[in-house]
């Protein structure tokens, strides 16, 4: 476990500061598209499967695997609470936690196997995107000009908390809720309220729109892992999923800008 901890806190700088020069130079919706990626999920089940043994790893890359409900429902949330009905970050942010506990709450009491949440996943992420509030007719109005210094070391002091506190106490909760909450909308939060604050509800949304459609990414990869790890290895699994998500992750990409 502080192997896994060190592991999320060394990670937390570089992919806040890589998602923040993204967002300025390409604009929220790639910004999102690279916080969807599994960047610290992965090597937590990757830790797991030293540490624990790659039976228990594969058990985790499950419950992440359908975890990515609750974060996508969170994403959801925020997006209506925030650009539709017009509440403001912090509401929109603490009530979008609500949802994303209640539902990794209700998940926590699901058994299916791995195939079949996998197609759930990616089934619920359809009806996601479908139900997104619109942004394409929304321009992102000016930005109040590059980020600072303080503002980036801002967002990854709240980040670095974020991740203590939900790492800290996710044990407590047993390790099938464990897995579920594994991808609690760190990153998101912290880059969406800042945005928010920053350049308005439209922008924010952009941003958790891209974040949301690249998680089909993380979805073939837990499966991937999952489904491999104990009669494949450690190496020979992530190195299919690995590639299998960056071919997924920039066709992604593709459909994004396009749009």
């Amino acid at each position: 476990m502080d192997a896994i901890l060190v592991l999320k806190v060394a990670l937390a700088p570089a992919l806040i500061l890589g998602a923040s020069i993204a967002g300025d130079r390409w604009g929220h919706t790639v910004s999102g598209w690279i916080v969807s990626l599994p960047l610290t999920s992965a090597p937590v089940i990757f830790l797991l499967a030293l540490e624990q043994g790659v039976g228990f790893a594969s058990s985790s890359a499950g419950g992440t695997l359908l975890g990515l409900v609750s974060l996508s429902a969170f994403s959801l949330a925020y997006s209506w609470l925030s650009l539709r009905l017009g509440i403001g970050w912090l509401y929109s942010m603490t009530l979008g936690w609500c949802v994303f506990f209640l539902s990794s709450f209700i998940l926590a009491y699901a058994s299916v196997p791995l195939i079949a949440s996998f197609v759930g996943v990616v089934a619920w992420l359809f009806l996601v995107a479908r139900f997104f509030p619109e942004t394409n007719h929304l321009s992102e109005p000016a930005s109040s000009g590059a980020y600072t210094r303080w503002d980036i070391a801002a967002r990854i002091v709240a980040t670095e908390l974020l991740i203590l506190v939900v790492t800290e106490n996710a044990p407590l909760l047993g390790s099938r809720l464990s897995g579920l909450l594994t991808p609690f909308p760190v990153y998101t939060s912290v880059l969406a309220s800042s945005i928010h604050r920053r350049q308005g509800a439209a922008a924010a949304v952009k941003f958790v729109r891209g974040a949301t459609v690249g998680l089909f990414t993380p979805a073939v990869f837990f499966l991937i892992v999952g489904a491999l790890i104990v009669g494949w290895g450690v190496g020979a699994s992530y190195t299919l999923a690995i590639a299998a998500s960056l071919i997924l992750h920039g066709f992604l990409l593709r459909l994004l800008r396009k749009q």
